[in-house]
């Protein structure tokens, strides 16, 4: 049967790194979107905050799926300036107070963390779907992961189908209005530019799927998605 990823804290440590890697590698190019409609440092602040969330889960490791984003999330909140550092920080640390403590989280309940983690966003930011930010990526993935799920497909699936819903959530801000942030004092000006927040969005969701296709688990899943060999059961920790 086919193997699917054990969602344990290996996976989003193994996620974590796949992030601090791709946001150092599109550190510019999430500069360059920022520059028209923000204060030109998505980027660099991107890769502070992770480059030290790395560094942080190496010095102290977590022992949990849940332990390991709220502490992502607290070194993204005292490391990155702006309104990223809050949002994105806030958001991990929702989702990791949703799995728990648990070493291994079910395919439905990254779902609830992935919706938490929309959910916290929303309230902190106040954003609604269609003012040009992070939630017009988010909000289609979390929605695209939990319809996966229901369709009856699984974890890799599920996330490979966030992480189009993201992408194309991002590259739909592109003609919209923004409403929010410090885009949203352009008016008419931010028409045209593609969100940069939406744009790292996608980003590390389309982690959470490198990293599911990087690391399977054993054996063939249960009806459940869990493993006939239960947690810990061995993977390639590497994609390459």
């Amino acid at each position: 049967m086919p193997t699917v990823p054990v969602l344990d804290t290996a996976f989003f440590r193994h996620w974590l790194e796949l992030a601090a890697d791709t946001v150092r590698r599109e550190s510019a190019r999430l500069t360059e979107l920022d520059s028209p409609i923000g204060d030109a440092d998505h980027g660099t602040n991107m890769d502070r905050g992770f480059t030290a969330a790395r560094l942080a889960v190496l010095q102290d490791p977590p022992q949990s799926p849940g332990g390991l984003l709220v502490a992502v999330g607290r070194t993204l909140i005292s490391s990155v300036g702006g309104a990223s550092g809050p949002l994105y920080g806030t958001a991990l640390r929702r989702a990791g107070l949703t799995l728990g403590d648990a070493p291994e989280a079910t395919p439905p309940e990254l779902g609830e963390a992935l919706a938490a983690a929309v959910a916290a966003v929303r309230e902190l930011g106040g954003a609604e779907p269609g003012d040009k930010t992070m939630v017009d990526a988010l909000l289609p993935a979390s929605q695209a992961y939990t319809g996966a799920l229901a369709d009856g497909l699984g974890v890799a699936a599920a996330l490979d189908a966030a992480a189009g819903a993201a992408l194309a959530g991002a590259e739909a801000t592109v003609p919209l209005l923004a409403r929010k942030g410090r885009a949203s004092y352009l008016g008419e000006r931010s028409i045209g530019h593609q969100d940069p927040g939406a744009t790292s969005a996608a980003l590390l969701v389309g982690c959470l799927r490198d990293a599911a296709e990087a690391r399977p688990g054993a054996d063939g899943p249960g009806a459940d998605g869990q493993h006939a060999d239960g947690p810990g059961a061995d993977g390639p920790e590497e994609r390459r």
